[in-house]
């Protein structure tokens, strides 16, 4: 296999679309490499398995889990986690990740990623789920901070704490995505950078910038809604620019699942992300 696939270079990536595939192959210097989501290739034929397998001998690959439901209080889908050490172990990507989340419950997949409370029991679900996510596909994943509507009674930390639990006793690493932290922390009525400040930058593998939709709710507050179809907004750059100021160049992947633009909006994006790592890595 092209080493190529070992490694995900500090600079700015695209979710894969096919409809991009042509202008990709067109400029492939205009990103640094391509965020596939695990469950458009868990069969084991088609024109989309030889696009994958066309694309990861040219592009550094990261494999992004949406359906495992490790925030949830029953069982991991064992069916599920086969098809992905499937996938895994012939795509052998340079990162895997996945939400903190739930998709599943007694009545079976909620097409959604839902939020979960911040308990000691959760914790230990959670730490659960990852270790036996990492035992199977063999490698280290990153866990993604979630986009939160609301907060649960019960939750006895915070959304830090929680994670950085997690970290320490599963010595797993964190996708930080900073729409959800500006999502998150506009919805709460809280502060977007003083959760940035105490974040926990030294375990981030990966890092997701996205669009949202701005609504208000029924009291006439902000109500933001993570909808990957949009540009990233300008206080999300800010706050991008201030993590890379602090951590140095990551890679970063542009998010946008819905509303899929045409390539030159996409890369527009890319470029902009690659310009603050460019300037870090100047300032360094």
């Amino acid at each position: 296999m092209n080493q190529i696939a070992n490694t995900i270079p500090a600079r700015a990536g695209v979710g894969y679309k096919q409809k991009h595939l042509d202008e990709i192959l067109a400029e492939p210097d205009t990103i640094g490499w391509l965020e596939i989501h695990a469950e458009n290739y868990m069969g084991d034929g088609g024109p989309q398995i030889a696009q994958l397998r066309y694309l990861r001998e040219r592009f550094p690959i990261s494999c992004h889990g949406v359906g495992l439901s490790i925030g949830s209080e029953g069982p991991l889908d064992k069916e599920h986690l086969a098809r992905l050490k499937k996938l895994v172990d012939w795509l052998n990507p340079a990162l895997f990740s996945e939400h903190l989340a739930w998709s599943t419950h007694d009545i079976g997949f909620l097409n959604d990623l839902l939020p979960a409370p911040y308990t000691q029991a959760t914790v230990n679900t959670v730490i659960e789920h990852i270790n036996q996510v990492q035992d199977v596909i063999g490698r280290q994943m990153l866990l993604e901070n979630p986009s939160v509507y609301v907060m649960f009674e019960q939750s006895t930390m915070s959304e830090i704490e929680f994670l950085t639990e997690i970290v320490t006793r599963t010595g797993c690493g964190l996708l930080l995505d900073v729409n959800n932290i500006y999502v998150s922390n506009t919805n709460q009525q809280t502060s977007a950078e003083e959760y940035l400040s105490g974040f926990p930058v030294e375990h981030i593998g990966e890092v997701h910038l996205g669009g949202h939709d701005a609504q208000t709710d029924d009291f006439g507050d902000p109500l933001l809604i993570d909808s990957h179809n949009a540009p990233v907004v300008d206080p999300v750059w800010h706050l991008y620019e201030t993590l890379i100021k602090r951590t140095g160049p990551l890679p970063t992947l542009i998010e946008w699942d819905n509303d899929i633009p045409e390539w030159p909006v996409l890369a527009h994006e890319a470029h902009l992300a690659d310009a603050i790592l460019n300037r870090q890595t100047k300032a360094a």
